[in-house]
């Protein structure tokens, strides 16, 4: 089973109308405040959305549902999306409209479970060597192409990091260098380097080069402690549909059919129980282990009406 190095298939959340909603707008009373976190009136609703955010906190409400009823316009979609606000990006919130579970495709209870499962998150820890540190130096070192022909190929990139402990040069392999661009890291950022698999992430802009405007789309990281080459718990959140796609997605081979069935775009199949069971004992046998913790999320299926009963 991948648990490692899963990607995310997080849904891209609808913003336009309600893309100004920060959160609930409560005080430290958790008394709502008539305007504020881009919400205005339902002081009401807004309290018990409080109320509901602290319990999702405090894991006492899986298994349960809030039902949000009113006419429209009366800010239901609102006080779900700031519920997610108010979670933060640690907690899985997976929005969905109940006309999505039509589908020629796939069955109806497969979209709800698919989504229940979205709704699920896996925080796994673990202890890797890296290099970290804000980049003060990054020359790629260019050698004729040895495949003949007029280009030039990269041979290596020298990197520096720096932390306020100290600093360090590195020289880094050409595929290294590829997944640096591919993060648009630039001098001034803080990244890590694992060193057993050259996987790099970038956490953020040094908090040296903020600057005082009121919005920025940058997000600063203060300059790492310690020294450049460590030992750092690496956390990585994925959800349980995250590790369904990744294990029924498959792998292929070098014969014709394959490479022509890499070449259609696959239809959207549905993942067996049988997977889903395998996945849940690994995960089980995770936790059981201390090496993973599961993070409950929400669902909020909008449009709720439009689901029959089966």
């Amino acid at each position: 089973m991948k648990i490692e190095e899963v990607k995310s298939t997080t849904k891209t959340q609808r913003i336009s109308a309600h893309s100004h909603i920060k959160g609930l707008g409560l005080d430290e009373e958790q008394r709502a405040i008539r305007n504020a976190g881009g919400l205005v009136g339902q002081e009401q609703a807004r309290e018990a959305a409080g109320i509901v955010v602290e319990l999702i906190r405090r894991k006492k409400m899986a298994g349960r549902a809030v039902l949000l009823a009113g006419p429209p316009g009366t800010g239901k979609t609102a006080l779900a999306l700031a519920i997610a606000h108010e979670l933060g990006s640690r907690v899985p919130f997976c929005p969905m409209v109940g006309s999505e579970v039509y589908s020629t495709e796939i069955k109806k209870t497969e979209v709800l479970m698919e989504n229940f499962r979205r709704a699920i998150g896996l925080r796994m820890k673990e202890v890797k060597e890296v290099y970290e540190g804000e980049v003060t130096e990054m020359t790629p070192t260019e050698t004729e192409n040895s495949y003949g022909g007029y280009g030039k190929t990269v041979s290596h990139v020298i990197i520096g990091l720096r932390t306020v402990k100290g600093a360090k040069q590195l020289k880094l392999d050409p595929s290294i260098y590829e997944t640096l661009q591919k993060e648009k890291v630039e001098i001034g950022d803080v990244i890590y380097i694992e060193a057993n698999s050259g996987a790099v992430k970038r956490q953020g802009r040094c908090d040296a080069y903020a600057t005082e405007y009121d919005l920025e789309t940058e997000e600063y990281v203060p300059l790492p402690k310690g020294d450049v080459h460590k030992k750092k718990e690496v956390v990585q959140d994925v959800t349980l549909h995250d590790l369904d796609v990744a294990n029924a997605r498959p792998q292929g081979g070098q014969d014709i059919l394959s490479i022509m069935g890499s070449l259609i775009k696959p239809k959207k199949t549905e993942i067996t129980d049988k997977l889903r069971r395998e996945i849940n004992k690994v995960v089980n046998k995770y936790i059981d282990q201390g090496i993973a913790e599961l993070v409950p999320g929400v669902l909020f299926i909008d449009e709720v009406h439009m689901l029959d009963i089966e």
